[in-house]
């Protein structure tokens, strides 16, 4: 395995020490499971993630406080099961992401079917870049290896605390991405536009307060990134939706892609976000356990506006 690193402070050598182990551990166990059968890899991910709704109560509560703010018209049993459903498909992922950097493409191939690939070429041809512009459903890490099978892109991407899972995730996205930008890197971004690349954003994660307004997320005032009107603004690049839907029955994946926005962006952020913020909950409304609710999708609030999540409970230390 490739294990460079971009943080000077960590040389290569530094991975083989003991506190790595752990993490070496799991990533060998992630690479055995590329062996299986998919609908095998499938089961043991479902596993995982049941595993971790009972062992996880506080992202079981703010999943399940994003789920109550977004689907209040749902029966407290509906919005229960979803909660379950939610960790099921977040536990999926990972057996995926094993898939997505270490699979074949004889593998990859038969699992994804595109509608609307013609809408990404069609934009590609303005010879202005394309944003990809996606969210963060839990099958979206092979979803972006099942594309890249079709049509080459660059891929944004958030730094992982771990600098050894960290090193190994850019370099596998490098490799079956093309080039895997920083989301802070707004010069790379832009570079990749510039080089009429399409480059995949999901702006659909809160940042806080700072280059965000706040515009309804599913019903919900969210701080929400003003970065794709910008960027689209400034490189003239188009803005393709881009979103996976995992099917039922270990089917695969259905990835849809649709034309490109017309008049975006208005000049007006929050219409611009709010627009952004419509078409992702248009697609999530349609597979709504596939969403990434484990995060703090509402934790930046109005001014005046408290918090809708719990604070995380700290073990107390016994008394000495």
């Amino acid at each position: 395995m490739n294990v460079t690193s971009e943080n000077a402070d960590i040389k290569p050598r530094a991975f083989l020490s003991p506190r790595f182990w752990p993490t070496w551990l799991g990533i060998g166990a992630l690479r055995l499971l590329v062996a299986l059968p998919y609908a095998i890899q499938m089961r043991i991910g479902a596993l995982m993630g049941l595993l971790l709704y009972y062992v996880a109560p506080w992202r079981r509560t703010v999943t399940r406080v994003n789920i109550d703010l977004c689907f209040p018209e749902l029966p407290p049993e509906e919005r229960a099961r979803m909660v379950r459903q939610c960790f099921i498909h977040a536990g999926m992922s990972l057996p995926e992401t094993a898939l997505c950097w270490w699979g074949t493409p004889q593998q990859l191939a038969p699992l994804g079917k595109i509608d609307g690939l013609h809408h990404l070429q069609a934009a590609i041809a303005r010879g202005r870049g394309v944003i990809l512009l996606s969210a963060h459903m839990t099958c979206l890490e092979i979803a972006g290896r099942l594309l890249a099978l079709h049509h080459p892109f660059h891929v944004m991407y958030k730094r992982h605390r771990n600098p050894l899972f960290e090193a190994i995730m850019r370099g596998a996205r490098e490799r079956q991405f093309e080039r895997a930008v920083s989301h802070h890197d707004v010069r790379g971004m832009l570079q990749s536009l510039k080089e009429n690349k399409a480059i995949w954003y999901a702006p659909d994660q809160d940042f806080g307060r700072k280059q965000s307004v706040f515009a309804p997320f599913m019903g919900v005032a969210a701080a929400t990134l003003t970065a794709p009107a910008r960027l689209a603004k400034i490189s003239g690049a188009a803005v393709v939706p881009f979103f996976p839907e995992r099917l039922d029955d270990n089917r695969g994946y259905r990835l849809v892609i649709l034309p490109a926005l017309e008049d975006f962006p208005s000049g007006d952020e929050v219409s611009d976000a709010t627009r952004i913020n419509t078409i992702i909950g248009q697609h999530i409304r349609r597979n709504p356990e596939q969403y990434l609710w484990l995060h703090r999708r509402f934790k930046t609030r109005p001014e005046g506006e408290a918090s809708p999540y719990p604070g995380k409970s700290r073990r107390r230390r016994p008394p000495k």
